[in-house]
């Protein structure tokens, strides 16, 4: 059920109707006509610009067609008043029964509000997290965790075939270098002396330690005086996968599970990444030039003034062509990123979701060139940056972990405000725009915390609910009542918070088509200041309260209402993962 794309047939019929009688043009193309809330409630509760849009179409002024097509819509069940305002905008106010019927509908879908068979059965990859398996997951990488794995379950309500994928990067110098500190720590544990500079360009903490006592226990004094060319591939595979199995119970503890970890350092040992530059230099798209400086900044690691073998990214888009392959022949980083996204791409994806930090802006469009190229034009790419998260206690920034020795990790704020809370908080701002995550602010009972007011208006509901079940036994069969008569809702608050409720279709429709899941955040942020304007009203003047023990059908009425205010809210925490709770302790 959605009303808004009701009341745009209703306008499409009616401008059929106008073309039929010979008054507008035929066959005209609706593109770009909507039908959504005025930005001014006080206009009425919908618009459309459908005048504005078909005038120079129809060859007709604005207003004319406006006045047309007001007339037929006037005369539609529900529809209450028209306006023709402004250059040619038509503002339409709809029935209480309207809303009613709106609100029946809701009831009657139930768990299916707000879902509908958007992605038809279509695979989209959405790769998120992919951190360097080097040590536990920090508070950054929160966010976009966070951020990737509802956009999944977003587009998973929608009907799409969701991949959840993280992409370990196992195959650069980074992991040389936890292999290295993983040695320090196995030399620790068998009780030699680190020097003063053990882990000056390596990694210092304390979660390396069990790593290394790990490793002694198996090899011994085996490896304890050995060239690095004798332990260091050992050292290295152990260390990687005992870092992932780290960053597997840091995810498990967010909630987070991911269907498929795809290795850099197999794609390469594979070949995939030679085959691809093949497949390049095949089509044309591979050439030996020299690429000139950036002017005005320090030159990018992959710059060297010899000449390279380049890729023609600027035929896809790009700024500048890039160099694959470094002065030692080894793959840049740029090279295998291609190869792994032609590897989703011949699995099967054409759509394609990366998940990054903001740090890595400057690296999306030369990978959705990459994707264009290796895909002839067929997939695309969409990249989602998260902006940093500054975490806070009280308004004063927060230590570093001592289990990290750098950062403080996802784990200690889990740990803290628990899973629940971190998902709902880290979806509360747009994801490109900084986040502030206050530990202590985030558990606080009050409007100003936004987990707490949405989780609060659910509770408040199932509390009036289980009030009802006991003190009228019979009135309330399961979350609804049994029977019940809606025409009696007629307050505006009452039809405020129907209003709302429609809203969540549109607002679960536009947070998939910008694949922007804290647009559902704010839905329901405003769902429950509905919820907790009409619960205030009703403290205020009785006759509006919930339970009204001398009168079943307003009770029974106003129980339907907000018992469909706790689905909806039920419905979006759960694309959140996260649990609505049925009381506040």
């Amino acid at each position: 059920m959605n009303i808004f794309k009701d009341l745009f047939n209703i306008v499409k019929e009616e401008i059929e109707h106008l073309s039929g009688a010979g008054e507008l043009p035929g066959g005209l193309d609706l593109a770009g006509v909507l039908v959504e809330p005025p930005r001014d409630p006080s206009h009425g509760d919908m618009a459309t610009n459908a005048a504005m849009v078909l005038a120079k179409r129809a060859g007709k002024a604005p207003r004319d067609i406006a006045t047309l097509l007001a007339g037929r819509l006037g005369a539609r069940d529900g529809i209450a008043a028209v306006d023709v305002a402004g250059p040619g905008f038509i503002n339409l106010r709809l029935s209480p029964a309207y809303w009613q019927t709106a609100l029946a509908r809701i009831i009657a879908s139930g768990e299916r509000y707000g879902a509908f068979d958007l992605g038809k059965g279509q695979k989209v990859n959405v790769e998120y997290v992919s951190a360097n398996p080097t040590g536990p997951l920090h508070v950054g990488h929160a966010r976009g965790t966070v951020f990737g794995d509802v956009l999944a379950a977003l587009l998973e309500r929608m009907g799409y075939v969701v991949t959840r994928e993280y992409y370990v990067n196992d195959a650069g110098a980074q992991v040389d270098t936890l292999a290295r500190s993983v040695y320090q720590r196995y030399l620790e544990a068998l009780g030699r002396e680190l020097g003063p500079d053990a882990f000056d360009e390596g990694y210092p903490g304390d979660y390396l330690v069990p790593v290394g006592q790990a490793l002694a226990r198996e090899h011994g004094e085996k490896f304890a005086d050995a060239p690095e060319s004798e332990w260091f591939e050992t050292f290295r595979a152990f260390a990687v996968e005992s870092m992932l199995s780290l960053i597997r119970d840091d995810l498990d503890a967010l909630g987070v599970h991911h269907d498929l970890f795809s290795s850099e350092k197999k794609l390469v040992e594979d070949g995939q990444v030679q085959n691809t530059f093949i497949d390049f230099q095949s089509r044309d798209l591979i050439y030996e030039g020299v690429l000139e400086p950036p002017k005005g900044k320090p030159p990018p690691d992959d710059w060297e003034p010899r000449p390279q073998n380049l890729f023609r990214a600027t035929s896809f888009g790009d700024e500048v062509d890039r160099p694959l392959k470094k002065s030692d022949g080894s793959w840049t980083y740029f090279a295998t990123d291609i190869a792994y996204h032609r590897d989703k791409f011949e699995r099967g994806f054409h759509d394609m979701i990366d998940v990054w930090g903001a740090d890595h802006g400057g690296y999306v469009k030369r990978m959705k060139a990459a994707v264009s190229a290796v895909s002839s034009d067929k997939a695309k790419l969409d990249v989602k940056l998260c902006n940093m998260v500054k975490l806070t206690q009280g308004g004063k920034p927060v230590a570093m972990s001592k289990r990290s020795g750098q950062f403080v990790t996802l784990r200690d704020v889990v740990d803290e405000v628990g899973k629940d809370v971190v998902r709902f908080i880290m979806l509360t701002r747009k994801n490109d725009a900084p986040l502030e995550f206050d530990l202590a602010r985030v558990v606080e009972q009050s409007k100003d915390n936004p987990v707490f007011y949405v989780q609060y208006a659910h509770a408040r509901i199932r509390s009036v609910l289980r009030r009802a079940e006991a003190e009228m036994p019979g009135l309330v069969a399961g979350d609804f009542p049994a029977n019940v008569n809606l025409s009696v809702l007629t307050d505006a608050a009452e039809l405020d918070l129907i209003k709302s409720m429609c809203g969540w279709p549109r607002a679960i429709d536009s947070a998939v088509s910008s694949h922007e899941p804290h647009r559902l955040a704010f839905y329901l942020q405003e769902l429950a200041a509905a919820f907790h304007l009409l619960w205030n009203k009703g403290n205020e003047d009785h006759a509006l309260r919930f339970i009204i023990a001398e009168n079943d059908q307003v009770t029974a009425a106003r129980l339907a209402l907000i018992g469909a205010v706790a689905q909806v809210i039920s419905l979006g925490l759960g694309i959140f993962a996260v649990q609505p709770v049925e009381e506040m302790r």
